[in-house]
Formats: structure tokens, sequence, C-alpha cells
């Protein structure tokens, strides 16, 4: 499945609080059930707007805010890492993590999964970066008609992103439903 880019000229959409209605950080957090999570990393991070929320959970040290884009990642260095001193901001490529193995206890993409070329590769790579036991959080649009999100045929139905954490290798995939334009799939790394 091709990806779908986001248009860094919508950023400040990225910002729009009504984002924390449709999805919450609180839930998605309750789905990793995660006690010690030490370090979180964004995948995607765009603006931070999601990774600010994590750096206020519980026994979060530091967040790591990725994201392929030069202009989301000096957004975040400008405006996120002055006020947040747990945030750092980089810049990645889209399948590869510029960070050692075994870092993170938590690593979470939020609608990012249907803008992937290579999804498996950064499966994989979140696998290598996230601790034996850390958890996985992809939040992504459903695949059907909803007000605002990419086209239909570019989102992702749950089953095949299933299929790919399995052969990440993920296991213990649990999927939520209970967003109404999104869903959550939670895996939990099983790489030694």
């Amino acid at each position: 499945m091709e990806g779908f880019k986001f248009d860094p000229e919508k950023m400040e959409k990225l910002n729009n609080p009504e984002r924390l209605n449709d999805i919450p950080p609180d839930f998605i957090w309750e789905k990793l059930d995660v006690q010690n999570p030490g370090t979180v990393v964004d995948l995607g991070a765009g603006t931070g707007f999601f990774s600010v929320r994590f750096a206020g959970m519980a026994n979060v040290d530091k967040v790591y805010a990725l994201d392929i884009a030069e202009v989301m990642v000096d957004y975040m260095k400008e405006n996120i890492v002055p006020m947040h001193d747990k945030i750092e901001a980089m810049k990645m490529d889209e399948s590869s993590i510029p960070l050692p193995d075994d870092i993170a206890g938590v690593l979470v993409m939020i609608n990012l999964h249907h803008e992937l070329h290579e999804p498996l590769k950064i499966l994989q790579e979140s696998a290598r970066v996230l601790k034996p036991g850390g958890k996985l959080a992809i939040v992504d649009w459903k695949k059907k008609e909803t007000e605002h999100g990419p086209p239909v045929e570019k989102r992702y139905d749950t089953d095949t992103i299933k299929r790919q954490l399995d052969e990440a290798p993920f296991n213990s995939v649990k999927v939520y439903d209970e967003m109404p334009d999104h869903f959550l799939v939670v895996g939990e790394n099983i790489n030694d």
C-alpha cells in the first residue's frame, strides 16, 4: 500500500485541542498498561502535540519526539522542547529510528501507519528500540468514511496491522475500537 504523507502546510491542524477528544491520551495509556515506562518514543510526532501529553504520564522520564519532516522537528525544537525538559525532538528517516537498542518502554504512532511506505521495516525498528516486554501503540483512522482524515483506500484494517505486528515480531496484540474514528492496536515486544 502506497503511503499518504501529511502536508506540513496544515501543521496547525495538529495542535487542535479537539484531537484530545478524538484520540484521548489517557485512553491509550490505560490500554498500554505500563507501570514504569521510563522512555517513550513518539514516531511521527508532528508538532509534538501528543508528546507533551505522554511526557506528563506517570513514571515517564524522557520522550523522544521523532518526525521525518524537518519543518516539524524545527517547530518542536522552537515551541515544545524549551517548555518541556523531558522532550527531545529528532529527525528520522521513514524506515529507521536514530536511537539505540532496548531504550524505550513505550513507542507510540498516532495517525502515522497509513503514511508508511514500508510498515514492516518501521515495526521491526520499533521492536529493536523497545525493551523486551515494551509496548507499542498504533492509533490510526478506521477503514471507513469519516469527516476528516486520509482517503479510505489509504487506510489499514486492523487485521492487516495485526499480521504485520506478528511478523515484526510482537505478541499479545490487542485491538480497541472504542474511539469513533480511530482504532488502537497494542502489541508487546518479544525481541530479546
